[in-house]
């Protein structure tokens, strides 16, 4: 039950997302959560797509380097605590997170967030065991 994300490595210059954006756009992708970090020279694009296949297609035809990265999508209660308690079911089953970002969806209700462990196996089936539900590529297709 896993993710797919896509990092694109980016030049950090003036257009650089704007053209990746547009790209997507121009291809019928819709970006449903991004993070981006950034150094001196370059970024890391990290996206959830509608259709992860055809943005690897159409960013690697343009000459950017993607990579796919399964990850996990967590659903998380819209409460205070709710994410430090996903979290803490990884650090009490000792589960080393990578890093993380949240992306909203169509609902008052929950939130999402994007969780990149060491181990994804073990952390879904410890976080389904304490009760919190994973998505999938399906579902954030449906979003």
């Amino acid at each position: 039950m896993t993710l797919t994300q896509l990092s694109v490595f980016v030049e950090n210059k003036q257009g650089s997302l704007v053209n990746i954006t547009r790209t997507l756009a121009e291809n019928d992708v819709n970006i449903r959560a991004l993070s981006i970090a950034d150094t001196k020279d370059f970024g890391i694009l990290r996206i959830i797509v509608n259709d992860t296949a055809r943005a690897f297609d159409v960013l690697s035809a343009e000459g950017y380097l993607v990579k796919a990265t399964e990850v996990l999508g967590v659903k998380i209660g819209d409460q205070p605590g709710k994410l430090s308690g996903a979290l803490e079911v990884l650090d009490k089953n000792e589960i080393f997170l990578e890093y993380l970002y949240a992306f909203m969806a169509r609902t008052e209700k929950h939130a999402y967030v994007v969780l990149r462990v060491e181990d994804n196996d073990k952390a879904a089936a410890a976080l389904e065991s304490a009760g919190f539900h994973l998505i999938t590529d399906l579902d954030v297709n449906k979003l």
